[in-house]
This record gives structure tokens, sequence and C-alpha cells, in this order.
């Protein structure tokens, strides 16, 4: 086996165990929230002593780090495609949101996971000054397609702004409502409400679909 080969198999084997270790921490943080969850309680679930945890991630904010970043990447990398398509302004804003929508929708594990919902309610949460800042610019660049989309509408820089949060607080306030089926009570359909939202803010940028 040559040096190249050893290399990528060791690799190989480092990602698999990451990914165990991730999938692992992922149902412990579902179970315990991210401050009573434990190096120990993830190696007992990943099938690993605490000690192995440690030769792969420095502690479980770090792990928790690691995870809400491949989920920030797969939501960009959603948008994105949703966004690449449509062949108006108007259209690719309307493509970009509603993908947002659409990707918590599907994975509402990710939205607890974002929010730091599991178990802790709905608290101002974080890890770390250099973390936050890094996830807080991937959750920045998921909207970044609506933004464009607006300022090619010809939105000022405070519209746009504007717009990108209203999309923001529209989805994340939908989606927990029918997370927590609290929209139920209302008999609302959280996706057709975000549709509307998403074509009243169009038309007021005087954009045409």
């Amino acid at each position: 086996m040559t040096d190249t080969a050893r290399t990528s198999r060791k690799e190989v084997i480092r990602e698999t165990k990451r990914t165990i270790i991730l999938e692992a921490a992922l149902r412990i943080f579902e179970r315990d929230g991210l401050e009573a969850a434990s190096m120990r309680a993830i190696g007992n679930a990943a099938g690993y002593t605490a000690a192995a945890i440690y030769f792969h991630f420095p502690s479980k904010e770090a792990i928790y780090e690691e995870l809400l970043s491949r989920s920030l990447d797969r939501l960009i990398a959603a948008v994105g495609r949703a966004s690449d398509h449509p062949s108006t302004s108007a259209q690719r804003l309307e493509a970009a949101a509603l993908a947002f929508f659409d990707f918590y929708a599907r994975e509402p594990r990710d939205l607890d996971l974002g929010f730091y919902l599991f178990r802790g309610g709905v608290q101002p949460r974080g890890l770390s000054r250099d973390a936050d800042a890094v996830l807080n610019d991937k959750l920045r660049q998921s909207l970044a397609p609506v933004a464009k989309a607006a300022r090619e509408l010809g939105a000022t820089p405070r519209i746009v702004q504007s717009t990108v949060a209203d999309i923001f607080a529209h989805a994340v306030g939908l989606l927990l409502s029918e997370h927590t089926g609290r929209m139920k009570l209302f008999g609302g359909h959280a996706r057709k409400l975000m549709q509307a939202q998403i074509g009243r803010i169009v038309h007021e940028l005087g954009g045409r679909t």
C-alpha cells in the first residue's frame, strides 16, 4: 500500500468516526440539551470512550458547532440551488425565501439545532464569540440570494435589510408555530402563509412573478 493510499484510508476512517460521534451527539443533545449533555454520554451513545471523543473534538460545544455548521452548509446549498434557475429577480426572491422555509420545514431537527431548542426553550444562546461569528455569518449567507434579488429589484440598502429580516422573522415564526402544533389551533397552513407573505414583499418591491 502506498503512502498516499494509507493517508487516504486514515482520512476515511477518521471521517467515519467523526460522523458516528456527530450522529450520537445529536441524539444526546435532543435528549438532554446542550447544557446537560456530557462527553461521557456522547461517547457511550457512539460506542467510544470519552477519551476517544476528545481525540476528535475538544468539547461538547465544538461538537455542537460542527453539527450546526454542517446544517447551515446544507441550508446555504438548498437556498442557492433554488435561486439558480428562475429567470426574473422576483422569481429568484420567491424561490430563495421559500427554499429557506422549506429546508427547516423538512428538517425540524435542524431548526431545533439552529435555535438551541433541545430541552432549552426559546432563549438567547450561543457557543463562543468566535464560533457565533462564523455561524451567524453562515446564516446570513443562506439568505444572501434574497438580498441579491431585492437589490436587483431596485431596493435600497435599508429596504434590502428589512426585506431579509422580514423573510427570516416570518419563516421562523411560522416554523415554530407549525413545529409546536400551535398552527393547528387556528386552522392555518404554514407554507401557504409563508408564500402569501413572500408575495406581498415582492409586490411591495415592485416585482412581478
